[in-house]
């Protein structure tokens, strides 16, 4: 008697009938959801949701047109083939960054703001070139070309030729292996950096760091003629350079580095700070 029940006509039917409401239910919610996906795209592309005029500003270096023609490269193009890029709605602030970043170097931060409705406003600021990265090994040759590096050791443009001590030089290799858009020993720049001006306030004229790529770092002494025949100061890449700086003060303060360092200094080859708690120094 049961088995008749479960495969009764009428219930057949009824089990029929609740899959074809059931598969109704799902065209009508798949063919509204496509009409609101249309709708949405629709109304995407409505004048005033989308960005008509684009204005930089903070630029000293890099000029208005260019950057300005780059943010439409950026902003070209639909998502979906759908729903354009320029809707102040959804239009990605990191991916103009990032192409501008990637391509203009120069570029460090960017702020975006839409005003009057219609108007991308971007304000950027440029880096400052602090210092110049000239090369894998201090070699004063015809055409040597040098890089303005900001204060993180960043290298983000090409440097006109400068006679003189006008920017403080560094040699060595990269993070990348290339010059634009990579890091000089990124890890410890900046106290590399701080060792650098230690130096000069113990009355040292520091113009040149070469980081040689066998773990050691010499700085080269302003002495006129070219880097490899100026006093150095010799230490660790990866040193204690609060350490150093310490053993390197010590060491000036008493005799008889003192005396000869003040008297001779135009014949000291290099002062040796590699060593733990311990100071080499040779003259001619």
């Amino acid at each position: 008697m049961r088995k008749n029940v479960l495969n009764s006509p009428r219930l057949s039917e009824l089990k029929k009938r609740r899959q074809r409401v059931f598969f109704a239910k799902i065209l009508i919610s798949g063919l509204g959801l496509l009409v609101i996906f249309f709708l949405l795209a629709y109304l995407s592309r409505l004048e005033s949701l989308n960005i008509g005029e684009i204005k930089v500003s903070g630029n000293q270096f890099l000029e208005t047109e260019t950057l300005r023609v780059a943010i439409e490269t950026e902003l070209a193009g639909k998502y979906l083939w759908l729903f354009p890029k320029t809707n102040i709605l959804y239009y990605s602030k990191n991916s103009i960054k990032k192409g501008l970043q990637d391509r203009f170097k120069r570029i460090g931060d960017m702020t975006f703001s839409i005003n009057d409705n219609e108007t991308l406003e971007i304000s950027l600021t440029e880096r400052t070139p602090k210092y110049i990265w000239c090369g894998i090994e201090p070699k004063e040759t015809p055409g040597n070309k040098c890089y303005f590096m900001d204060k993180n050791g960043y290298i983000f443009d090409e440097a006109p030729y400068f006679s003189g001590e006008v920017y403080f030089k560094f040699y060595g290799r990269t993070d990348t292996g290339e010059p634009l858009g990579a890091y000089f020993l990124k890890q410890n720049f900046r106290q590399l950096v701080w060792f650098k001006d230690f130096m000069i306030e113990l009355g040292m004229k520091p113009t040149v760091i070469y980081a040689t790529g066998e773990g050691d770092i010499e700085i080269f002494l302003s002495r006129g003629g070219t880097p490899a025949a100026a006093p150095k100061i010799l230490l660790q890449a990866d040193a204690d350079f609060q350490n150093a700086a310490e053993n390197l003060e010590t060491a000036l303060s008493i005799e008889p580095l003192q005396s000869k360092f003040k008297k001779n200094y135009s014949s000291l080859q290099y002062i040796d700070l590699r060593f733990e708690n311990r100071v080499i120094y040779k003259f001619q």
